[in-house]
């Protein structure tokens, strides 16, 4: 179940799709569009932290992962390559200002200050929280039981600020994923808190993990993954926004998701049941 205020954001993305859509033709072009035209590649950032979103094949050692997929089927609609780059929490944001990458992809969800510095395809593609994830016998039962600990996250993290402020943790940030929950496994926070799917995942099919459990039933902050480009690219944007509709319309996301061991949200079964109803 998720909150009203999540399925308020949802419904605020789909009508600034339909404006973005409306309003593209009059924008004034922008010039990542064509340069991905014009060298028929598309850079894309991901993150390869663990699955389901990303990681490497240890048989081919390419990227594989739901994030992955998002990433070449945008190159597959808009008919061209797919560079892929891999980014961390800390440095996706600068990776794309500075035009290392044209599009992120990459366990980004929309909060306000983000959306200040960036602009994003409107139509989120899933609704994701953070998860916590702590040793069994830690004794943690809800969010308030991290008030005065030592929790890990990822630099850049979405998940700071309500971990501090409204839990009272003492947030510790880390490069990625990987040092993050290696720092919890050196005792240096008592839990830590990531993308839901890839915790549940690692406790569920990592014996590595077995001794750690993903304890609370609630997600923290679940809020939309859309895809994210530089501010004021209106052309880039409009583009992958109607690659995203398409991706729910027609329901190759659902299928997606399932094939990497996902679950889609009600939100997104929601999103495509109503673009699906609006397909003329």
């Amino acid at each position: 179940m998720f909150s009203r205020s999540l399925y308020v954001a949802l419904g605020r993305a789909l009508g600034a799709a339909a404006l973005l859509s409306a309003f593209s033709g009059a924008a004034r072009a922008d010039s990542t569009l064509d340069r991905i035209r014009q060298r028929h590649t598309i850079t894309i950032g991901v993150i390869l932290s663990g699955p389901p979103f990303g990681s490497l094949d240890p048989a081919t050692q390419k990227p594989v992962g739901f994030n992955v997929d998002l990433a070449n089927d945008v190159a597959k609609r808009l008919g061209v390559d797919v560079e892929l780059t891999p980014v961390q929490p800390s440095n996706r944001v600068q990776f794309l200002q500075q035009g290392k990458v044209d599009a992120l992809i990459a366990n980004m969800e929309l909060t306000t200050e983000r959306a200040e510095i960036l602009s994003y395809a409107p139509t989120p593609f899933e609704s994701i929280g953070g998860a916590l994830i702590a040793r069994k016998d830690s004794g943690i039962k809800s969010w308030a039981d991290l008030r005065g600990k030592p929790v890990c996250v990822s630099q850049g993290s979405n998940y700071t600020k309500p971990l501090a402020t409204e839990y009272g943790a003492q947030v510790k940030a880390f490069r990625g994923q990987p040092e993050s929950l290696l720092a919890l496994r050196g005792n240096n926070c008592v839990a830590a808190v990531h993308v839901a799917p890839t915790l549940r995942m690692l406790v569920a099919r990592n014996p590595d993990w077995k001794d750690y459990a993903t304890p609370l039933p609630t997600d923290l902050i679940p809020s939309p993954a859309v895809i994210w480009v530089r501010k004021g690219e209106t052309d880039t944007q409009a583009a992958l926004d109607r690659i995203v509709q398409d991706w729910h319309r027609s329901g190759w996301l659902l299928d997606v998701e399932r094939k990497n061991g996902m679950t889609p949200s009600q939100a997104v079964l929601d999103l495509h049941a109503k673009l699906k109803a609006q397909r003329t």
